[in-house]
């Protein structure tokens, strides 16, 4: 593959979150260890948020000491810049202003990872914008709700793709509108995870979540509701604990007390998730200690059949550590044997611990074998430059 110059763009700066930050820090490596020269760029017009603050505010000196501190120890010193669009004059951290505007106008290809990066006078000067969608079905519905009205900002990209790998075919329930959705996946750099060393004896099956993210993304479709947040699933599936004769854990905070007591009374464990997100570090031992990962999906990607997986989940996997998750029909690609089993109903979830507990060593190495066959970032990234003709 001939080197190409790419900038990555995304708001793992802006949002400085351990699980954020890891999904960026892929894209970077991956492209790297396929010998492309690899900037990594934020140019925002949207305030960032200090984790150890708590809080949104002007100041981007958070955001510039996390690049700084991720570039040494990922290898993109001098490639990185944050640009504060939302100042009056705009400043950049990192490489200057300048510079930022003529990499815009060399780069082969410049990756909107989560699309997330909004459009601006310097950006659109590129015709080499790839469009990596991390939600399914927010867009498409939006589109077939404008009677198939694609938005400008979807049309400045060179081309479309989306971790919904359903998208655009039978199984998926919304018409594209002759919109060209390409089919791709959360890479991870699987090495960055991988660990010989068994969980204690003890080790619970956990996840990492945001418990309030209602309405964020809620989209009406044909006079029904689908929603984003997936606190609701993580409710109707509240018995598995039980169910399945073992406790789980949760990182995460529930305020709502009735919530929160119904998934006590349900054998639940629950740790502060505020040490684990903001050290990507810590995130990954999180991750590893663990015995495997339970979850859900967001209403969104199951009801419509988008055939999303989370790249959190694919972390536990390239940990070796078993995941139990919510069908999305991913399965018709990969998975729900050894390592990573799919459920639709709480007798599913229980039945998959029963197999894990039966031959746990066989699911922790079939897992690790799934994120290496599925998920490694140099195949996935090859397959994404290949297909947008980069």
């Amino acid at each position: 593959m001939q080197k190409k110059k790419i900038i990555v763009m995304g708001f793992m700066a802006g949002c400085p979150i351990a699980g954020v930050v890891w999904q960026h820090v892929h894209y970077i490596v991956g492209l790297q260890r396929l010998g492309h020269e690899v900037y990594y760029i934020e140019d925002s017009a949207r305030l960032p948020y200090d984790p150890v603050a708590y809080e949104v505010n002007e100041s981007y000196r958070y955001a510039a000491k996390i690049l700084d501190q991720l570039a040494r120890e990922f290898g993109f010193e001098g490639h990185w810049a944050y640009c504060a669009r939302y100042l009056k004059t705009p400043e950049c951290a990192g490489m200057s202003l300048e510079r930022v505007r003529e990499l815009y106008k060399e780069a082969d290809a410049i990756l909107n990872v989560c699309g997330a990066q909004e459009m601006n006078e310097d950006l659109l000067k590129s015709d080499r914008m790839i469009y990596v969608e991390s939600d399914p079905g927010v867009e498409q519905m939006k589109i077939d709700n404008s009677g198939g009205k694609v938005p400008d900002y979807l049309k400045q990209h060179h081309a479309l793709f989306t971790f919904g790998e359903l998208v655009g075919t039978a199984d998926f329930a919304v018409p594209t509108h002759g919109v060209r959705w390409l089919p791709t996946r959360q890479p991870v750099v699987t090495d960055f995870w991988h660990t010989d060393a068994p969980p204690r004896p003890d080790a619970r099956f956990t996840s990492v979540a945001n418990w309030n993210t209602s309405g964020r993304k809620d989209v009406v479709w044909r006079k029904s509701t689908y929603l984003w947040s997936k606190s609701l699933e993580f409710l109707k599936f509240v018995e598995a604990p039980v169910r399945s004769g073992e406790a789980f854990e949760l990182a995460t905070e529930i305020k709502d007390e009735h919530a929160l007591h119904r998934f006590q009374t349900n054998n639940w464990q629950f740790t502060d998730p505020n040490p684990i997100s903001i050290n990507w570090h810590q995130y990954c031992d999180y991750l590893r200690g663990s015995k495997g990962e339970f979850t859900v999906a967001k209403d969104q990607y199951v009801r419509l059949h988008t055939g999303w997986f989370s790249d959190r989940t694919a972390c536990y996997l390239a940990c070796g550590r078993p995941a139990i998750t919510q069908e999305t029909q991913f399965t018709k690609l990969y998975g729900n044997g050894k390592g990573l089993l799919a459920f639709q109903t709480l007798d599913d979830i229980a039945e998959a611990v029963r197999s894990i507990n039966l031959d746990y060593a066989a699911h922790c190495k079939a897992a690790y074998e799934i994120a290496s066959e599925v998920f490694e970032a140099t195949k996935v990234l090859a397959s994404l430059l290949d297909r947008a003709g980069i």
